[in-house]
């Protein structure tokens, strides 16, 4: 199974990697609609209100107004209102490394005691040593194995439950909080604006499909089915009670980055986006298909330039370089030149996450 943004960016997870669980507290009670207590009551009143007022935000609620006027030109129909967001470095942090590769270092652990015989096997005893920079040189072929091992072969059923149990314990380390705790606070605004004015959020990512289901409708508020990502297969089967069950299988569907995505969205949503917002070269795409309908659009891109409250990475306008959503300045110059908005979350964002003060 060919994961193009992932297989080659676990090794550069030099810094990250860790086969351990970080025990933690459970992730933060999460609203019925997805966000935090503290985000649940931002919609109160004035519109983003962690937003500086600025031409970003002045480009959301322009486009909000323009589009759901009855009867105004630019009026868009409900069933119509569709708006698409990447995941990673778009709706939570991705830095050092995107959380679901970290979810498979961390599984090596936990299959190794399933199946000792993998402690003397490569490349999964390279992963169990903790020898950052071995992890850094394994190969491709190498790559691709510890994915197929820690994330095919089982149920979805036994995958969702893996995936929550790691959710509740594991942590992002700079800020010592569940990865759920960790989205961006503006963000999160934008996505209960657009609900609240009729639009359908749907997630846009490279990340796994399957991975991003168990989570996405308690962080945004976002249900399993509005989750585009990559495909993998499965097989239908039965288990020894004879109960129906699906089973994971190494077998690539759709690859959801660059290109994948706007077919992903044709695939599975069916309606160009009015909306889309991402960060990196692998939403290109997905904002090029969106500006490309007619009537009212919106693209929006956040750049990390804000290394004291989050991260400062490109390499677009001097920024350091990162293989990590990488924001060249190609793409900058881009959306300067086709009139979509880059969001500087130094200057644009009041704050970044929830539970900043």
């Amino acid at each position: 199974m060919k994961i193009s943004r992932r297989r080659f960016l676990i090794s550069t997870a030099a810094s990250a990697a860790t086969v351990t669980v970080l025990a933690g507290s459970k992730a933060s009670a999460q609203t019925e609609s997805g966000s935090s207590a503290v985000a649940a009551n931002a919609g109160a009143g004035k519109p983003l209100p962690s937003w500086n007022d600025g031409s970003a935000r002045k480009a959301i609620i322009d486009f909000v107004q323009a589009t759901t006027i009855q009867g105004g030109p630019q009026f868009v129909p409900p069933e119509e209102r569709i708006a698409t967001f990447d995941q990673d470095g778009t709706l939570w942090v991705e830095k050092p490394m995107y959380s679901q590769v970290m979810y498979c270092l961390h599984r090596v652990g936990i299959l190794a005691r399933e199946k000792p015989e993998l402690k003397d096997k490569e490349p999964f005893k390279t992963v169990l040593s903790g020898d950052r920079e071995a992890i850094a040189k394994l190969s491709m072929k190498d790559l691709e194995a510890i994915l197929m091992a820690t994330l095919t072969g089982m149920t979805t059923g036994q995958f969702q439950t893996e995936v929550n149990q790691w959710l509740g314990e594991a942590k992002n380390h700079r800020w010592n909080r569940p990865y759920p705790d960790v989205t961006y606070q503006p963000m999160q605004e934008v996505l209960q604006y657009l609900r609240a004015n009729g639009y359908k959020t749907y997630i846009v990512t490279g990340g796994g499909q399957d991975f991003v289901r168990v989570y996405a409708e308690q962080t945004y508020g976002i249900p399993p089915e509005q989750v585009v990502g990559t495909m993998g297969g499965v097989s239908y089967g039965y288990d020894k009670e004879g109960k129906p069950i699906l089973t994971k299988e190494p077998k690539l569907l759709l690859n959801d980055d660059h290109a994948g995505k706007p077919e992903g969205i044709h695939m599975m949503i069916g309606r160009r986006p009015y909306a889309a917002f991402g960060n990196s070269v692998g939403d290109r795409q997905m904002l090029e298909y969106t500006k490309a309908g007619d009537g009212a659009r919106l693209a929006m891109l956040v750049l990390h330039d804000d290394a004291t409250r989050e991260y400062a990475y490109g390499p677009a306008q001097g920024l350091p370089d990162s293989k990590v959503g990488t924001f060249t300045q190609e793409l900058y110059d881009q959306a300067h030149k086709e009139g979509w908005t880059v969001i500087s979350m130094k200057n644009d964002w009041k704050r970044i996450f929830p539970f900043d003060a």
